[in-house]
């Protein structure tokens, strides 16, 4: 005898019984939670940061001032030299012989100027006792200005044959951070064509930077209103970042500013003078130059990553009072270390989403953590705006 429950019938009022046995799903569970937070309220001061790279205050290419072979290298590749140190040591017994034989002529023209002087005289008293000619005297005082003539002539001999000994020691005309030698001893080095090896200067050191038109017009402006001293005024201070370091260990002064824009690059070249006693810094090392562009003020700040770029656009993500999401259009500020000011869009009550938007978009209702304020990593003076 067969069930009453037997077959397909029985089978769909199982099915039906457990899926009634299942729990119904929670719609606020269903809802996606984000992280918020509202801006940050901070004065900060507007800095805008350049890459720059540093440059020798002064630097010379060391030729030699004679011909001569390389007798002696005197010193230690990539040291620091003083003026005056010995570098190198051409070999001397040419010009030690032509200083010998200068001194030789100078001898020989004075004892033909001390006989001429003897015979002028001789004949000036002889003319007085009409005893000689005029036009003989004559002869005799062209003879003594003719010796003297040539002692002159052999006494810049000699200094020029002393000159030229003197020059094949080779010295450091600078003190500074002498390069390696690019002549070894006993090559042959011509007066000066070949390049024996370079110095630069290391303290002060320079550091040349860009600004682009953009900026420099912001500046132009704020200079208009009073708000700033003109770039490159009297002891406008730098600050540099090496690229090593996670805040500027460096600090310099401005001395130059280029008196036009780069046409190819819309540029103006800055250059800014900075200490470095230690020798740390390097010519053509490069670092972040921070200039102060704005005066200090209040500003609203987010964590930079929250910045949602679209196109040409730049937005946030702000949860209203009804819990959805919607997008802001900014416009932002300087980045003050993890921190982004924004100078319009938002206010300092509205919640900022600080997660990605992957999971949810604009419209979607959402749960709000707030995330308390955390400026561990927050700078009070900034980078540039971007």
């Amino acid at each position: 005898m067969m069930s009453r429950f037997s077959g397909p019938a029985s089978v769909f009022l199982l099915f039906a019984g457990l899926a009634a046995c299942q729990p119904k799903p929670d719609p606020i569970a269903a809802i996606p939670e984000v992280a918020v937070s509202r801006p940050i309220q901070r004065e900060v001061t507007g800095t805008d940061v350049f890459t720059g790279r540093f440059e020798a205050r002064e630097s010379v290419e060391v030729r030699p001032r004679v011909r001569g072979f390389i007798d002696r290298v005197a010193f230690e590749d990539g040291t620091r030299v003083e003026k005056g140190q010995l570098l190198f040591v051409i070999d001397p017994r040419p010009y030690q012989d032509a200083v010998i034989q200068a001194e030789g002529r100078l001898a020989e023209a004075r004892s033909r100027l001390t006989l001429g002087n003897t015979e002028l005289t001789r004949a000036r008293r002889l003319v007085s006792a009409h005893a000689l000619s005029i036009q003989e005297l004559d002869q005799s005082e062209q003879a003594q200005q003719a010796a003297q003539s040539a002692v002159k002539a052999a006494d810049g001999e000699l200094a020029r044959a002393s000159l030229d000994l003197t020059f094949t020691q080779v010295r450091a005309p600078m003190a500074g951070r002498i390069g390696r030698h690019l002549v070894s001893a006993g090559n042959l080095v011509e007066e000066g064509a070949t390049l024996l090896t370079t110095i630069v200067s290391t303290d002060p050191i320079d550091i040349y930077f860009d600004i682009d038109e953009r900026t420099y017009l912001r500046y132009t402006a704020l200079v208009r209103t009073q708000q700033q001293t003109p770039i490159g005024g009297s002891g406008s201070p730098v600050e540099i970042l090496l690229h090593d370091d996670v805040s500027p260990t460096h600090r310099g002064v401005i001395n130059f500013v280029d008196n036009r824009l780069d046409r190819s690059t819309g540029t103006l070249r800055v250059r800014a003078r900075v200490p470095n006693p230690d020798g740390v810094l390097s010519p053509g090392q490069f670092g972040d130059v921070y200039l102060e562009g704005e005066p200090r003020h209040p500003a609203l700040l987010v964590p930079d990553s929250a910045v949602i770029s679209e196109a040409t656009d730049k937005l946030l993500a702000i949860v209203g009072s009804d819990h959805r999401i919607s997008t802001h259009a900014v416009v932002l500020g300087g980045l003050y270390g993890k921190y982004r000011e924004i100078h319009s869009g938002i206010t300092a009550a509205d919640e900022v989403v600080l997660s990605s938007l992957q999971r949810v978009k604009v419209g979607d209702e959402v749960h709000v953590k707030v995330q308390p304020e955390n400026v561990a990593d927050l700078r009070s003076d900034g980078g540039s705006p971007p």
